[in-house]
């Protein structure tokens, strides 16, 4: 396979000095190999002197890259991906989180992985998003992408909310609890996993609905279609929080309307060719551990 990638960007957990010392690295020996190196604006201002390499921010560093090498955890890659998704980058992460089911390539490992995944000797994979758009009446208050989930949840509140919930405009039902999680399938490894979500394979076209502590026990999670359309009414006497990757928070009214649905594009994944979706959950999820004595 001819290699594609001429200019690479780095973006990186802010504020980390471990990180910090593994971007310097994978950028010098990125530069060293003859690539065009790049780093994010906001990951650049945590290196300090990061000559000779051009800081730019996302809307620019996007236009201008043919592949985003992120080293950090989880979190990290779930920002990138929000950003880059409408530019099509290919990203690749390096772990240096705690758990990483999307950053896969082990620290120690980096080099070896980023030589081979340069060299056309990679797996490719498109994860789909979801689109969220918080609506007061006709006006949209925000919007965004989200690669594992979009929740609506009590925040501080110290009782349940109560919503209405309908799917391609049928009534699904109305419910009372601390919120719901929308997710992906990629994001049914995540927040949705621990509120007893299914996991879904990403190559499952659906999306998963999981309730927060619902006062119905009846009321249990369901897998949709994707190419539904979901929205969320909160009802009057409440008041909650909208998160997209748990990243950020948007107040909701009594009255606003989340409308869900998957996103146009998705995000191009690269892998290392040995990656296996199964061997990745084994590791993380702890399957077949023998137990402690």
């Amino acid at each position: 396979m001819a290699n594609p990638f001429t200019s690479i960007g780095l973006i990186g957990k802010h504020q980390s000095a471990e990180v910090a010392a593994a971007l310097v690295e994978t950028a010098r020996f990125l530069h060293e190999r003859g690539y065009h190196v790049l780093i994010e604006a906001e990951t650049a201002s945590s290196l300090g002197n990061c000559a000779p390499f051009p800081a730019l921010p996302y809307a620019r560093l996007g236009t201008q890259i043919d592949l985003a090498v992120i080293v950090g955890g989880d979190g990290t890659m779930l920002n990138a991906a929000r950003h880059l998704v409408d530019h099509d980058v290919p990203l690749v992460g390096i772990n240096q989180g705690r758990v990483g089911f999307l950053t896969d390539i082990p620290r120690d490992e980096a080099q070896e992985r980023l030589s081979e995944i340069l060299a056309g000797d990679y797996q490719e994979e498109v994860r789909s998003m979801l689109f969220g758009q918080l609506l007061r009446g006709d006006k949209v208050l925000t919007s965004s992408h989200a690669l594992n989930d979009i929740v609506l949840n009590k925040g501080d509140l110290g009782r349940m909310i109560e919503f209405r919930l309908t799917v391609d405009g049928a009534y699904v039902y109305t419910q009372r609890s601390d919120g719901m999680i929308v997710a992906t399938p990629t994001g049914s490894t995540a927040y949705a996993l621990s509120a007893n979500g299914p996991i879904l394979h990403p190559g499952v076209d659906g999306i998963a609905l999981v309730p927060l502590c619902p006062h119905a026990l009846t009321a249990r999670p369901v897998t949709l279609p994707d190419r539904c359309t979901i929205e969320i009414e909160l009802l009057p006497g409440h008041m909650a929080d909208v998160h997209f990757d748990g990243q950020g928070r948007i107040e909701m009214l009594p009255g606003d309307v989340l409308r869900i649905q998957r996103a146009q594009r998705g995000v191009r994944l690269l892998h290392p060719r040995q990656y296996c979706y199964f061997a990745m959950l084994r590791e993380k999820l702890h399957w077949s551990a023998l137990p402690r004595g």
